[in-house]
This record gives structure tokens, C-alpha cells and sequence, in this order.
């Protein structure tokens, strides 16, 4: 389980994130995955922490997975997007502690990290548990808030002052820092995004008045949006891909499985099962 003060995080994230503010990263956030996932192959694909935010539905991998930190979250994620008739192919099955990926080394294709890194307590031990399980040449995109924006001024101010804009306790981190860890852990920048030049509004009424600054922004100061995409591919000096490697089997793919890590599939029975009488 996490400490008491992420998990706490993570909430105050994920209602955020149901706000008109928070559906217009969203949206956008949602549409760039789209697109980058779309021409990913491989056989095993995770969504890592904040499942509101629909990575994979485009994703032409065939086993995919969703994850977060707590059964509370998993269950009102699925609930929320039931009620919505939101059409995600990919539920919450699995929970962990994101510092210890319960997957067994190099069998995943594809990683998803949205804004899991601004909340975490260890950051590196994240990316170094991320290229522990991915393939060679497999993938990981990130995705996280742009100090240098707008809406990173407006949230260095909202903690001088108290009036918060964005989840308090987020430790923004720029996309040159998160590109140096990439490449000490040979993870090789592939593309980058920027994105959402609106000003911080908290209305929809305002962000549509302000909705010209999109195409304005990505022209003229396109390093400057509130949100950046980044994706990577892990290399492996020495090697070179000439075909198809050989894969474990489906089954193998969990590795030693902390006792506190286990899918919602199992807790499920667990508080299915009738408790056992004595005849």
C-alpha cells in the first residue's frame, strides 16, 4: 500500500481531474495517446496510476492492463466510467505499489505513465522498475504538467497565496529533467508534445472565449503549454532486433508478486466467497 500522504494525492488528482479544467487536459491527453498508441504492436501493454485517463483504447496490443494504487480508486474509476457510457475497452485490474512493478523482467511492450511521476515519491525508482519490465525496443510514453506555462506560474503563485489551481502537493517536472533520467537509463527520446495554451480558467465559458490561443500557442510559443507529451524506446547496445524474439507465456508474465499486490479479479472472490459454517 502507499503512505498515507501519496494516496491522499492521488485522490485529489483523480477529482481534479472530473472538473471542466481537468476534462479539457483530458481530452487532450486522451487524443495524443490515441495517436501514439495506435501504431505500437507487441503483446502486453500497462496504463500506470490515474485510470480516468484513457490511454489505450486505440491500442492494437491484445493484452492491456490498467493499474492503480488503491481498490477504492479502481472501483469508483470503473463506476464513473460505466455511468458515462464511456467506451474503454481497458478496466482496472491490477493493483500495486508503482515503485514495484509486479511483472517479471522484460515482458512488457508498451508502459503509460500520465502524471504519475508529479506525484510520486521516488520518481526514479518508477523509471528504473519501468525499464527493468519492458522488452528490448519497447516503449514507454509519459505525460505530466510544464512548469515553464502558464499554468506552472499560476501554480507556484497558488502556493505563496493558498488559492490552488492545480492538485497542491504536484511536484511539476520539467521535460529536459525528465529526459535526462530517461537517458541514464538508456530509454531513447523518440517525439515530444506540447500542448493546452489556454490560460489557467476554471470555467468553460472562459476557456472557449480563450480557445484561439491553441493554434496561436503551438505556432508562436509552442514549448510553452501547460502539458507535455514525451515517448521513449529502451535500447540495448550490442543488440539488434532481426526478428521475432522469442516471448514467455501469458502466464509467466506476473513475477513475484508482493502479497499486497494482487488483481481486483482476486479480491473480487475474496469478498465473494460465503464464509464457511460449521455443520
Amino acid at each position: 500500500m502507499l503512505a498515507p500522504a501519496s494516496k491522499n494525492l492521488v485522490i485529489t488528482m483523480h477529482d481534479w481531474l472530473g472538473s471542466a479544467t481537468g476534462k479539457y487536459i483530458r481530452e487532450w491527453e486522451e487524443a495524443h495517446y490515441c495517436n501514439l498508441t495506435a501504431d505500437i504492436f507487441g503483446f502486453h501493454a500497462i496504463q500506470i496510476g490515474f485510470p480516468s485517463i484513457r490511454t489505450l483504447c486505440e491500442s492494437r496490443i491484445k493484452n492491456r492492463w490498467l493499474s492503480c494504487a488503491s481498490w477504492s480508486d479502481a472501483v469508483r474509476t470503473n463506476t464513473t466510467a460505466s455511468q458515462n457510457g464511456q467506451a474503454n475497452p481497458v478496466s482496472v485490474s491490477v493493483l500495486h505499489r508503482f515503485e514495484e512493478l509486479p511483472f517479471a523482467s522484460q515482458s512488457i511492450d508498451l508502459v503509460i505513465l500520465p502524471h504519475v511521476l508529479e506525484f510520486a515519491e521516488s520518481p526514479h525508482q518508477i523509471l528504473r522498475e519501468v525499464e527493468r519490465v519492458l522488452i528490448p525496443e519497447g516503449q514507454l510514453i509519459i505525460s505530466g504538467f510544464n512548469p515553464a506555462s502558464l499554468w506552472g506560474i499560476r501554480q507556484a503563485l497558488g502556493r505563496i497565496t493558498g488559492a490552488h489551481f492545480l492538485p497542491e502537493y504536484a511536484e511539476f517536472i520539467s521535460l529536459s529533467r525528465i529526459k535526462d533520467w530517461l537517458k541514464l537509463l538508456d530509454l531513447e527520446t523518440n517525439r515530444g508534445h506540447f500542448g493546452c495554451y489556454m490560460p489557467p480558467c476554471k470555467t468553460p465559458k472562459w476557456q472557449a472565449r480563450f480557445s484561439f490561443m491553441e493554434k496561436t500557442g503551438e505556432r508562436w510559443w509552442p514549448y510553452f503549454g501547460a502539458v507535455y507529451m514525451v515517448q521513449a524506446i529502451k535500447r540495448v547496445r550490442g543488440m539488434r532486433v532481426i526478428g521475432p524474439a522469442v516471448r514467455k507465456r501469458p502466464q509467466q508474465l506476473f513475477h513475484n508478486i508482493p502479497v499486497n499486490n494482487q488483481t481486483i479479479q482476486e479480491k473480487g472472490r475474496q469478498n465473494n466467497e460465503p464464509s464457511s459454517r460449521s455443520s
